[in-house]
């Protein structure tokens, strides 16, 4: 199954769903080639660390409800403004609960489908 979709309003769900799978490969195919990711505030990453980085967050098996506030696009540029929370647990392996505003830029790509350019999960506390 794709998580790729031409319908922004359909994204985040789209996201939710790979990100919950735990499909790090799913994940990743949702971001552009250099895409931009802040998962730690302050931090960001792209490239390979990026990649590396949801591989590494998600082999903890974090739950992530997200829900989109706000959708802007023009042409093919998109910024979504997403609420989102995610179950998980802390580097002594307690219970943890995070919890944002997330700030995303996307780009539709040749195929017609959104793609992160930026996520930024920490947008409204930098």
């Amino acid at each position: 199954m794709s998580n790729l979709t031409s319908d922004v309003e359909k994204h985040t769900a789209l996201y939710e769903a790979a990100f919950n799978s735990g499909d790090a490969d799913a994940v990743n195919a949702m971001y552009t080639d250099e895409a931009v990711a802040v998962w730690e505030p302050g931090k960001p990453l792209s490239g390979e660390a990026r990649r590396a980085a949801v591989k590494e967050f998600l082999a903890l098996k974090p739950k992530m409800r997200a829900k989109p506030r706000q959708s802007f696009v023009t042409g093919d540029t998109a910024l979504l403004i997403v609420d989102w929370s995610i179950a998980t647990v802390d580097a002594d392996g307690a219970p943890e609960l995070l919890t944002g505003v997330g700030v995303d830029v996307l780009r539709k790509g040749a195929d017609g489908n959104w793609r992160y350019a930026i996520d930024d999960p920490y947008g409204e506390q930098e």
